[in-house]
């Protein structure tokens, strides 16, 4: 793998991802967006995407993100994630995620996401960071 390549692990997705209904969109070094569709079994108690759901997205692109950098034999994990919502998405919208590189260094990445609605508002905004880590021999 060149240093321009997109580790082919990125796109793969975990089972948990597939359970949700996260669905990719774009996969490249510098930018990963993915989908959510809304639906029932996301709600929270008041009618609305469960934050739960809308930082799982997250962390999902994020990880993504991370693993397209990945060199061989390097494997990532999530150790700090920060979310600020802004606005809810209701039944029947969906959840655009856009996740875009902070930093990119040997131990760690910094990805700070934007989570959208189908009219363009900000509902939440992601950063986290994820450790990069050997795999063991």
């Amino acid at each position: 793998m060149t240093d321009d390549t997109v580790n082919p692990t990125a796109f793969t997705q975990p089972a948990f991802a597939q359970y949700i209904g996260i669905k990719m969109t774009h996969i490249s070094l510098e930018r990963v967006t993915a989908e959510l569709p809304m639906r029932d079994q996301l709600l929270n108690r008041f009618g609305i995407m469960h934050g739960g759901a809308i930082m799982a997205l997250a962390d999902n692109v994020g990880g993504t993100a991370t693993t397209a950098n990945l060199k061989e034999g390097q494997t990532t994990t999530t150790i700090e994630s920060k979310t600020n919502f802004f606005a809810a998405i209701p039944i029947g919208d969906t959840a655009f995620a856009e996740c875009i590189p902070l930093h990119r260094g040997r131990t760690t990445m910094v990805w700070q996401t934007r989570i959208t609605r189908n009219d363009g508002r900000l509902c939440a905004m992601v950063t986290q960071t994820q450790m990069v880590l050997e795999k063991k021999k």
